[in-house]
């Protein structure tokens, strides 16, 4: 098992989920975080990583390393998506093996299983059923990440821990209303329709159909822990989510709430809802001793003091 003396590197450390692993682990007495920016290390060319990981050598590798976007930006640039993403898992965990990794943690997302899976969704869900089109570059890249690690442990032993968290919300999250998820779409709305005073705020769908959300915070608590105390020989795939779901026109209520917005919500049914019902099992990362403990409504908060302070001017 790994603990605070050992030597980590954080893949991706800028990026929303990446800076949460840092801050975790420095919360947590870990010293030696090696972190590289894209510019210093690209993830993508197999030869520096192998040569960065010969030279540093680390204990542990944490994989937040991957393009990420929204529907429209999963469906246009696929082929980005896919090339870059297999690119990057598949630099890192074949580099961790040969040079020694002692622990090698995957982070894939809930939005890789079957587009039509029962809920809430299980690990052994995965791969029973079709994907989701808009998305399955992103899926099948990192599905392909999973099955990489398996059949390293397999073959040669690799002990390597993949995780699929469900939604994602916290600081350092993308505001922009063209590319953003739905939390942060939503609250920046909500703020600009407060400050321009508008008598009404406009949401797509009929607020009905009901998600999972778990602060950046929680998941970055999590991979610490899994990195601490659970191996493959454990268990090799885990969900990490909170177990509980909101409907859409609750999360823009709690979210109003917050930021402030007592205008009318004006829910356009001609809009899509997408899948009625998206929630994951996060019992057998319970039973591991885990469970996520930010509620939605301080998640929220916190994370509108960091929009007020970085994006409101």
């Amino acid at each position: 098992m790994i603990d605070a003396s050992a030597r980590v590197f954080v893949a991706g450390h800028r990026g929303m989920v990446g800076s949460a692993v840092s801050r975790a682990l420095r919360a947590a007495g870990y010293t030696d975080i090696l972190e590289r920016s894209r510019a210093e290390l690209d993830l993508t060319d197999r030869g520096s990583v192998d040569a960065f990981l010969a030279a540093e050598k680390p204990d542990a590798v944490i994989d937040a390393a991957a393009k990420v976007g929204g529907i429209v930006a999963n469906d246009i640039y696929s082929g980005d998506f896919i090339r870059e993403n297999l690119l990057i898992q598949t630099n890192l965990i074949d580099a961790a093996y040969r040079h020694g990794v002692k622990k090698f943690v995957f982070l894939g997302s809930t939005c890789i299983y079957p587009k039509h899976c029962e809920q809430p969704m299980r690990e052994d869900a995965l791969l029973s059923g079709s994907l989701e089109p808009t998305n399955e570059a992103y899926a099948v890249a990192k599905i392909a990440g999973i099955v990489m690690c398996r059949s390293y442990a397999k073959q040669f032993g690799f002990n390597a821990v993949s995780l699929l968290p469900t939604n994602l919300y916290g600081p350092g999250d993308n505001f922009d209303l063209e590319t953003s998820h739905v939390i942060p779409a939503l609250m920046r709305k909500a703020h600009e329709a407060k400050v321009s005073g508008a008598k009404s705020m406009q949401v797509w769908g009929s607020g009905e159909p009901t998600r999972e959300f778990l602060h950046v915070d929680d998941l970055a608590d999590a991979i610490r822990f899994v990195l601490e105390n659970v191996d493959e020989s454990d268990d090799d795939l885990l969900n990490v989510g909170s177990g509980q779901e909101i409907t859409i026109g609750d999360l823009v209520r709690t979210i109003c709430d917050v930021v402030g917005y007592d205008g009318l919500l004006d829910f356009d049914r001609s809009k899509p809802d997408g899948t009625p019902r998206k929630l994951s099992d996060p019992s057998k990362l319970a039973a591991r001793g885990w469970r996520a403990s930010t509620s939605l409504r301080d998640g929220l908060a916190s994370v509108y003091d960091w929009f007020r302070q970085n994006h409101a001017g």
